[in-house]
């Protein structure tokens, strides 16, 4: 028989059973479409040493006037910078409480911090300053303090305890000496979470007034940040907290600080493009009263000038309240506009000038978005993930729902292969888009997991979607930088940054530099592979009619690799009927090389399937077409 070319499309179709995608691309890791072929995607090698406290959830590249490259890192614990193959620690600090004194043990390395209703609580980081120390009873220098900062291991109403780096080597205090302390800006759990108690739903949300809210009731979101610059500086939202600032003119080891006059209180901030205002999304309708705060007013500064919001005649400060949907849950910034996302609606918030400064009118209804990242402006479109599940694109015109083929996998559990969703942890889903392969990966936890460690892509330009267990909180495109970089979480990793006594409590967050050679690879060069794979549905014996009544024999196939470093497996998996499970043919899976020119096999089946991977280290590869040597077998 001559050789049969057996063609694939682009994409993964997991909306069909596996028998009814002929010809489709199913299931996969790691694999990425380019011109309709695919191939493993790019590796990742670990960018710095040092890992952070918490889960990181935003990132953003930016550069100063002399071109000097920052990555600045907002995790569940903290604000961090990378900036020349370092981390720094620039989280903001709350207002300073005097008058400590400290108590000591000798041999030991647990000092009690002593202050009356410090309102401090275990797990918090806090800096020391003003230190002195007793003239004698304690080896501890007030250095020793200042250094670093300190988690608190233990609190209690009047004292608190922390890890000193080495054990007391004199007799001990008891209440001596002095200090000063400030904890850092809390910014959130983890995970999302349900709340209880009076006050945490609707006023009287349930049967009997001033009882419980039930917890199915209240949804406490995750830890966020909204991060962009206001030409070099960066500008720092905690979501529902405040707004920071930091200046590389004050130099890397100056933390951020507040933004004077700003609202205390805000769902995001957005930084305006050419008229540069700085937007305030879901804040407060009164500047400074975290009371006040509405979810879905908008309150706009002074065209320059990020400290002025009060509306005169001189200036062109204001405030808006958009009246679809409950909250805003997103915003991003387009090319002459800012996109704005409720939880039901879209809306196009752009500058027209004195007297009304901006112009706000709504684009789109029963879209809204599933958290405050889920958002993306590439190449014009912006993309999101639906709140309800699904995915929406506004390219200037309306809001328009995109067609996926792999949304029941995704969104739903349907059948026993579909991953399904996690609702309850939305609010963590990321989308970071990948300009160097026309890609928008949302990174979300499938059904059951509590953070991230799924993620589904779109690759825009050519329509084509794919799945993968690639997880990562944050996502920056390469930007000013060569290459894509994001984050990883291990909720049980010990973070290494500098903080005296810290442990694993809240995990730690690994900073990775993307599409960079075949490998994991951590910060030493140490490689682990990515066995990345792709599954074919089953085809038939291509005769015009036949429907499967004729059994399927293949004799030999030609590897067809646009690309092939290192060996890769092709596994033809053979079945007699939809319902049965597949199994490789008998002398498979098959290792090819480049210099591999045929495969004898030994396949038989009324249904076949294919399977490429890699399961080793310095592996790549990108698939052309399927060539075999195939007839038919007779019926049965």
């Amino acid at each position: 028989m001559p050789l049969i070319r057996i063609p694939f499309k682009g994409g993964f179709n997991k909306q069909i059973t596996q028998s009814e995608a002929a010809n489709q691309w199913t299931d996969g890791d790691f694999v990425r479409f380019r011109y309709g072929e695919p191939e493993k995607i790019g590796g990742w090698q670990q960018a710095v040493s040092t890992t952070l406290p918490g889960v990181a959830r935003a990132t953003h590249i930016w550069t100063d006037r002399d071109g000097t490259e920052y990555i600045a890192i907002g995790t569940s614990k903290g604000l961090f910078l990378f900036y020349g193959g370092g981390i720094y620690d620039i989280s903001p600090l709350e207002t300073a409480i005097t008058g400590l004194t400290f108590t000591s043990t000798n041999g030991s390395a647990t000092v009690t911090v002593n202050k009356t209703s410090h309102n401090l609580s275990a797990g918090e980081f806090v800096v020391f300053s003003s230190v002195t120390m007793p003239g004698s009873g304690t080896g501890f220098t007030a250095a020793n303090f200042t250094d670093n900062p300190f988690q608190i291991i233990t609190a209690a109403t009047n004292s608190f305890t922390i890890t000193m780096p080495s054990s007391e080597s004199g007799s001990g205090m008891t209440a001596a000496g002095s200090g000063t302390v400030q904890s850092y800006f809390p910014v959130g759990s983890a995970t999302q979470t349900l709340g209880f108690g009076w006050g945490t739903g609707t006023w009287n949300g349930s049967t009997a007034w001033g009882s419980a809210t039930a917890a199915s009731a209240t949804s406490l979101e995750p830890a966020n940040w909204s991060l962009d610059n206001y030409g070099t500086i960066l500008i720092a939202t905690i979501k529902n907290g405040g707004t920071f600032e930091w200046n590389p003119t004050d130099g890397v080891t100056t933390r951020a600080t507040a933004v004077t006059t700003n609202p205390t209180a805000s769902v995001m901030t957005i930084v305006s493009d050419t008229d540069r205002h700085l937007v305030h999304l879901g804040t407060e309708t009164t500047i400074g009263n975290i009371n006040t705060q509405d979810k879905m007013f908008i309150r706009f500064s002074d065209q320059e000038d990020r400290t002025d919001y009060v509306p005169v005649s001189t200036n062109t400060a204001g405030s808006f309240q958009l009246d679809s949907g409950s909250k805003i849950v997103s915003g991003a910034r387009g090319k002459d506009y800012i996109f704005i996302v409720t939880d039901t609606s879209a809306y196009i918030m752009q500058f027209v000038g004195p007297p009304f400064t901006f112009s706000i009118r709504q684009v789109g209804s029963n879209c809204g978005a599933m958290s405050q990242h889920s958002l993306v402006h590439v190449d014009g479109i912006m993309y999101w993930m639906g709140k309800s599940g699904g995915f929406y694109a506004y390219d200037g015109g309306s809001v328009k729902k995109l067609t996926c083929s792999v949304e029941d996998f995704v969104f739903t559990t349907q059948t026993s292969d579909d991953l399904g969703f996690n609702f309850g942890q939305s609010e963590q889903v990321f989308a970071g888009y990948n300009t160097l392969f026309t890609e928008i990966n949302w990174f979300y936890c499938k059904d059951g997991s509590s953070q991230i460690d799924r993620c589904v892509t779109l690759n825009y330009r050519e329509g084509l979607w794919t799945t993968s267990s690639l997880a990562r909180t944050a996502y920056s495109d390469k930007y000013v930088l060569d290459n894509p970089y994001a984050t990883e979480y291990n909720t049980s990793g010990l973070p290494s940054v500098s903080i005296n006594g810290i442990t694993n409590e809240f995990g730690a967050s690994t900073l990775y530099k993307h599409e960079t050679g075949d490998n994991q690879l951590d910060v030493l060069g140490n490689k682990t592979a990515i066995n990345a794979f792709i599954e074919s549905g089953d085809f038939e014996m291509p005769l015009e009619g036949s429907a499967g009544e004729f059994f399927v024999k293949i004799r030999r196939f030609i590897p067809d690799f646009g690309k092939l470093n290192g060996n890769a497996q092709i596994t033809i998996n053979l079945k007699d009927f939809p319902s049965e499970t597949e199994a490789s043919s008998p002398l498979g899976p098959f290792t090819v090389t480049s210099s591999t020119k045929k495969v004898d096999t030994r396949a038989r089946g009324r249904l076949a399937s294919l399977k490429i991977e890699n399961t080793s280290t310095d592996e790549s590869w990108r698939f052309g077409a399927f060539r075999a040597d195939v007839q038919p077998d007779g019926r049965r």
